[in-house]
């Protein structure tokens, strides 16, 4: 077998190296230069069309399912003025990143040719499960689409809440927690979460029993958390 592989590598290599016959050596090169230019522009053209919210929602299960639910948040009207596409969420800026996520994205592809979610019932049923998945990948890249806009660096603590700024000063600022950690369901309605593991709550030191109850469960802080981002 490995005969057979190493003669037809031979037998490529020696097709790839046999000089032109028809062809000087300025044209190939200027053809090769020209030929990358076209492709790379070609390329990036179609890396950017697909990074707009138009692509993103010229899917009927899209446009009718997340993007509806969002223009109801913050994201999406806010007194700012500052509106937040589906690309700003789900891309990140970085070009490695934005390359590693588009292919990633790419198995999405068999979900709308097979109809996965194309009826709002399909959605609701697996939108715990679509939830997961981004929080899982939230999580592990620490936020960084989040990041795209919102940075710690640049947050003035004294506009927020006290318990908002005590929270992102303790627990944001270490690393010990990221956005998503606390933000779920700030752009999208939040699955059931009965029986769902957060991922991270609050101290109970920094619960206030006049907002949560003497002992909040994880699905009324989620939501508590998810309110304040809206309002």
């Amino acid at each position: 077998m490995w005969r057979r592989i190493k003669a037809a590598c031979h037998w490529a290599w020696r097709i790839f190296a046999r000089p032109s016959v028809h062809f000087g050596l300025g044209f190939l090169t200027l053809g090769g230069f020209v030929g990358g230019v076209v492709f790379w522009g070609a390329f990036n053209t179609a890396l950017e069309v697909t990074n707009t919210e138009a692509f993103c929602i010229s899917c009927h299960e899209m446009e009718a399912n997340p993007y509806e639910e969002l223009t109801r948040t913050v994201h999406f009207s806010n007194r700012s003025g500052v509106r937040a596409s589906c690309p700003d969420c789900h891309v990140p800026h970085n070009w490695t990143d934005k390359i590693a996520r588009k292919m990633q994205a790419s198995k999405e592809v068999w979900g709308h040719i097979f109809g996965t979610i194309d009826t709002r019932r399909k959605f609701l049923d697996h939108r715990l499960e679509l939830a997961k998945h981004e929080w899982a990948r939230l999580k592990a890249n620490d936020s960084l689409e989040c990041r795209n806009c919102h940075s710690e660096a640049a947050m003035d603590f004294g506009k927020q809440t006290d318990r908002a700024a005590d929270i992102h000063r303790r627990f944001l600022i270490s690393g010990e927690a990221t956005c998503i950690d606390c933000h779920k369901g700030i752009a999208h309605q939040l699955p059931n979460m009965e029986n769902v593991e957060p991922g991270w709550i609050a101290p109970a030191e920094m619960r206030s029993s006049k907002t949560h109850g003497s002992d909040p469960d994880a699905e009324s802080v989620l939501r508590y958390l998810a309110s304040l981002d809206r309002n």
